[in-house]
C-alpha cells in the first residue's frame, strides 16, 4: 500500500519523519557500513600492493563515477514515467551488493577497475529513485531535515564500517604504513554482511508514495527542468570539477606518513563529524534557505582544500579532515534537498538523475585532472600533490561566488527575507 505524504507539521522532529525516510536511512547506514569498508582501502590496495601511479587510480575512481551517470539520468527519467522509485532502487543496491566478492579475487588493476565500475552501475541505478522517494515522502519545509538524516544515518555507517577496518588492520599488521593483500581480502569478506542487510531493508521496508495529482510521462530534457535548476546544474558543475575523488585526500594523508590504521580512524572521524552535523545543517536550510548553506559550505571547502596543499605535517591532516567533515555535513544534504524546490513534483526523478549524472559525469575529468597534476602524464612529472587540491579549493571560491551573485533565491529564503 502507498504511503501517504505527511503534512509539515507533523515532522517537527526527527522522530516524526516518516517511514520511507527511516527505511532509506537505514538502507544508507548498512550499505555504508560495506562502502566505506573497502572503497576508501581501495587506492591503498591500488598504490600499495599493485603499484599503480594516481594518474591511474583517478582514471578508475573518474570512469567508475562517469561509467554510472548516464544511468542515473535515465533511472530518474524512468521512475518519473512508471510512477514507482522502490524497486529501481533495490535493483541498484542488489547489483552493488552481488559485485562486492569479487575484489576479494582482484589481481590487477583493470579487475579492479572492471568491479568498481559494475558497483557504480548499482549506484546510478538507484541514486536518483532513492532521493526522489525521501523527496515524496516529504514537503519543503522538511525536506532539509530529511536529507540531513538520512546523510547523517549515511555518514553513521561510514563511521561504523571504518572502525571495523581500522581494528583488523591494526590487528593484521599494527602500524605499517602500507596496506597488505591479506588485510583487504579480509575486509572484502565482512564488508559483504552489511551490502545485503541493505537491500533487504529496502526490499521489505519501503513503500512507494502516492503524490498529488496524476504522475506524467516527461520529456527527457534540460529545458523542460527550469531555468533555476539548469543555473543551479551549471554552477554545481564548476563546484565539481575541482572535487576530485576522496581517493586523492587518502594518499595525501599516506604521503604525509599517516598509517593504514591511522587513516582509517582519521576518515571514522571525519564520518562522524558529518553525522554530528547533517541533520542539524538540513533543519537549518528548512528555515534559512538552501542557498546560503550551500555557499557557507564551498567556502570551508576551499578554505580546507587550500590547507590540503600546503599541510606539512599528519597532525594537520588529521585537522583538516575533521573540518572537512563540517563542510559535507553543511552542504551535501542541502544540495540535495534544493534540487527538488527547484523543479515540478513530478520532474524530481528526473531532475534528480539529471544532477547527479552531471556530477558524476564530471568526476572522471575532475578525477583526471588532480591525478595528472599531481603525478604528471607521460614524461611531464606533474607539480607534485599540493597542485589537485589548489585546483580543487579556486574552484570552489569560483563557484560560491556565482552562486552569491547568479543563483535565484528558492522559496524558503524569500520568505525568510
Amino acid at each position: 500500500m502507498p504511503e501517504p505524504i505527511v503534512t509539515a507539521t507533523e515532522h517537527e522532529s526527527i522522530k516524526h519523519l516518516p517511514r520511507n525516510v527511516w527505511v532509506v536511512g537505514f538502507t544508507s547506514f548498512f550499505m555504508d557500513i560495506s562502502s566505506e569498508m573497502v572503497l576508501n582501502i581501495l587506492p591503498l590496495f591500488l598504490a600499495n600492493v599493485l603499484g599503480v601511479q594516481t594518474s591511474i587510480i583517478g582514471l578508475i575512481e573518474g570512469i567508475a563515477e562517469a561509467t554510472a551517470s548516464i544511468l542515473k539520468m535515465f533511472s530518474g527519467w524512468l521512475s518519473d514515467k512508471l510512477g514507482g522509485r522502490k524497486w529501481l532502487a533495490v535493483a541498484g543496491y542488489g547489483l552493488s551488493a552481488i559485485t562486492k566478492p569479487f575484489f576479494y579475487f582482484a589481481g590487477s588493476w583493470g579487475l579492479i577497475a572492471g568491479v568498481r565500475w559494475v558497483d557504480r552501475i548499482g549506484k546510478g541505478i538507484r541514486t536518483a529513485p532513492r532521493d526522489a522517494l525521501v523527496a515524496d515522502s516529504t514537503t519543503e519545509k522538511t525536506r532539509g531535515l530529511a536529507f540531513g538524516f538520512n546523510r547523517a544515518m549515511d555518514k553513521a555507517g561510514a563511521v561504523l564500517g571504518l572502525l571495523v577496518a581500522a581494528l583488523f588492520v591494526w590487528l593484521a599488521q599494527a602500524n605499517a604504513i602500507e596496506l597488505s593483500r591479506s588485510s583487504f581480502q579480509t575486509i572484502v569478506l565482512i564488508s559483504l554482511v552489511p551490502a545485503f542487510l541493505a537491500v533487504l531493508s529496502l526490499a521489505i521496508g519501503a513503500r512507494d508514495v502516492t503524490v498529488k495529482g496524476q504522475r506524467s510521462a516527461p520529456k527527457f530534457s534540460l529545458r523542460s527542468l527550469g531555468k533555476p535548476f539548469q543555473i543551479f546544474l551549471v554552477i554545481v558543475s564548476i563546484f565539481t570539477l575541482g572535487n576530485s575523488a576522496n581517493s586523492f585526500l587518502v594518499l595525501r594523508a599516506q604521503n604525509l606518513g599517516i598509517s593504514v590504521t591511522g587513516i582509517l580512524i582519521m576518515l571514522a572521524a571525519y564520518n562522524l563529524v558529518i553525522t554530528l552535523v547533517a541533520t542539524p545543517a538540513g533543519s537549518l536550510s528548512d528555515r534559512i534557505g538552501r542557498r546560503r548553506l550551500i555557499i557557507g559550505g564551498w567556502l570551508v571547502y576551499a578554505a580546507i582544500y587550500f590547507g590540503f596543499a600546503l599541510a606539512q605535517t599528519a597532525w594537520q591532516v588529521w585537522l583538516l579532515y575533521i573540518a572537512y567533515g563540517l563542510y559535507f555535513g553543511l552542504a551535501f544534504g542541502t544540495a540535495n534537498a534544493m534540487v527538488a524546490d527547484l523543479v515540478s513534483e513530478n520532474m524530481r526523478g528526473t531532475a534528480y538523475g539529471t544532477y547527479h549524472a552531471v556530477i558524476g559525469l564530471l568526476a572522471f575529468p575532475s578525477s583526471l585532472i588532480a591525478g595528472i597534476l599531481w603525478q604528471g602524464v607521460g614524461i611531464w612529472s606533474g607539480f607534485g600533490p599540493s597542485a589537485p587540491f589548489f585546483f580543487g579549493g579556486i574552484m570552489a571560491l569560483i563557484a560560491a561566488i556565482l552562486m552569491v551573485i547568479w543563483m535565484p533565491k528558492t522559496g524558503l529564503e524569500k520568505v525568510n527575507n
